[in-house]
C-alpha cells in the first residue's frame, strides 16, 4: 500500500502544482464590489453634529454581523463624528433595541415626542442615521484537499476553491428634518482558493472587508459632496463600479 501510494503522489503533485501555478498567475484573488447609490435629498453635517451607525436586524436568521458595523463606523471616522454603536444603543436603551428601534422614518416622529429620548440625542448632536442591513455568505464550494502525518512529517495536497458574495444597504435618517435622506448598497462578490502542495497557501478574496471599505466611501462621500449639486446631477441615483482585491 505504501509502495503505491508512493508511485501516485508524483502525478498529484505535479498536477496540484499547476493549479496553483496557474492560481497565482492569474492574481491569487479577484472580487469585484458594485455600488448603487440613491439620493433623496442634500445632506449636511455641521461641526457639532454626528452620526451613527447601527445594524438592522430584519428577520430571525441573520443581522449585520457586529465586525462589519464597526469596521464601515472606523472607517467613516475622521471624515465625520461617528458614535459608536454600542455607547449609543447603550445610552438610549431601551429605545434602539432590536424589538424597540424604529422600523421606519414615519416612526421618528412619535420616537422625538419623548422628552427623554430627544435630550439624549440633542446631547449627542445626532444628526444622521445609518442603518446597515445584509451578511456575507459562502455561495459554493470545489475541490478537495487531504493532510498526511507520519513518523517522516507530514502535509497537505488538494485544491480548494470557494466563492463568497457580500450584500449590505445602508438606509440613512435625517432626525433634524425627519426624512429618508438616501440608500446605498454594496454588493460584492469574490473567489479565494487555496492549493496545498505540502503547506496550505490561502489566497483570499476579502469579500466583506472589501464591501465594508466601498460603502464606507461612498457614505463619505455622501456626507462630504457637495450634495446639493450631486442630486442635481443625478435626481435617480448614481451606480460605480469598483474592482478590488
Amino acid at each position: 500500500m505504501v509502495d503505491e501510494t508512493m508511485t501516485r503522489t508524483p502525478r498529484s503533485l505535479k498536477h496540484v502544482t499547476r493549479l496553483a501555478a496557474t492560481v497565482l498567475l492569474l492574481g491569487g484573488c479577484h472580487s469585484r464590489t458594485i455600488i448603487d447609490e440613491h439620493r433623496v435629498t442634500p445632506t449636511f453635517v455641521g461641526a457639532n453634529e454626528s452620526i451613527v451607525v447601527l445594524g438592522r436586524k430584519t428577520n430571525s436568521q441573520y443581522e449585520p454581523e457586529r465586525d462589519f458595523i464597526n469596521c464601515v463606523g472606523q472607517s467613516l471616522t475622521g471624515k465625520v463624528r461617528v458614535i459608536p454603536q454600542q455607547e449609543f444603543v447603550d445610552t438610549m436603551y431601551p429605545w434602539f433595541e432590536a424589538m424597540t428601534a424604529p422600523t421606519n422614518v414615519a416612526q421618528l416622529g412619535a420616537l422625538l415626542a419623548n422628552e427623554v429620548v430627544a435630550a439624549r440625542i440633542e446631547s449627542y448632536g445626532v444628526r444622521y442615521i445609518v442603518w446597515l442591513d445584509g451578511n456575507t455568505e459562502t455561495v459554493s464550494k470545489m475541490g478537495s484537499m487531504s493532510c498526511v502525518v507520519g513518523p517522516g512529517g507530514g502535509g497537505c495536497f488538494g485544491f480548494a476553491q470557494w466563492d463568497d458574495e457580500a450584500n449590505y444597504e445602508a438606509s440613512i435618517w435625517d432626525f433634524k428634518d425627519r426624512t429618508l435622506s438616501g440608500k446605498i448598497s454594496a454588493e460584492t462578490k469574490g473567489t479565494s482558493y487555496m492549493p496545498a502542495v505540502i503547506v496550505p497557501v490561502p489566497l483570499l478574496a476579502r469579500v466583506k472587508s472589501n464591501a465594508c471599505h466601498s460603502l464606507a466611501n461612498q457614505l463619505t462621500s455622501f456626507f462630504t459632496d457637495d450634495s446639493q449639486t450631486a442630486l442635481a446631477q443625478n435626481p435617480a441615483g448614481c451606480t460605480a463600479n469598483v474592482t478590488t482585491c
